[in-house]
């Protein structure tokens, strides 16, 4: 039902910033609730932060609380990552997800249906 593209990642100095960018087509953002997830290697992916369908309702997994805002403009069908100081332990590959069902800023990776490619986040020391 609904196509995601993530872009914007790349290589950045510990310390530096990055904004994530999920393009959605098919169907309107309004219609999910949506996620940021990330996948290290060897490692599980986790959730990053989630933002409800309607409103400004948002939450983050206390590894990035206060350095990371997930934000949606549903009138670009837009949903974005913005990351500041940046830490060696955040480089990973980040997807972004949407959730059809609840709508609800979900922290489980099982509530969503729906995945963009992933962009890869390096952050060197």
């Amino acid at each position: 039902q609904v196509q995601l593209v993530e872009s914007g990642g790349g290589l950045v100095q510990a310390g530096g910033s990055l904004r994530l960018s999920c393009a959605a087509s098919g169907r309107t953002l309004s219609a999910y609730g949506m996620g940021w997830f990330r996948q290290a290697p060897g490692k599980e992916r986790e959730f990053v932060a989630a933002i409800v369908r309607i409103g400004e309702r948002t939450v983050y997994a206390d590894s990035v609380k206060g350095r990371f805002t997930i934000a949606r403009d549903n009138a670009k069908n837009t949903v974005y990552l913005q990351m500041n100081s940046l830490k060696p332990e955040d480089t990973a590959a980040y997807y972004c997800a949407a959730d059809p069902i609840s709508g609800l800023a979900s922290k489980s990776r099982y509530d969503y249906v729906y995945w963009g490619q992933g962009t890869q986040v390096t952050v060197s020391s």
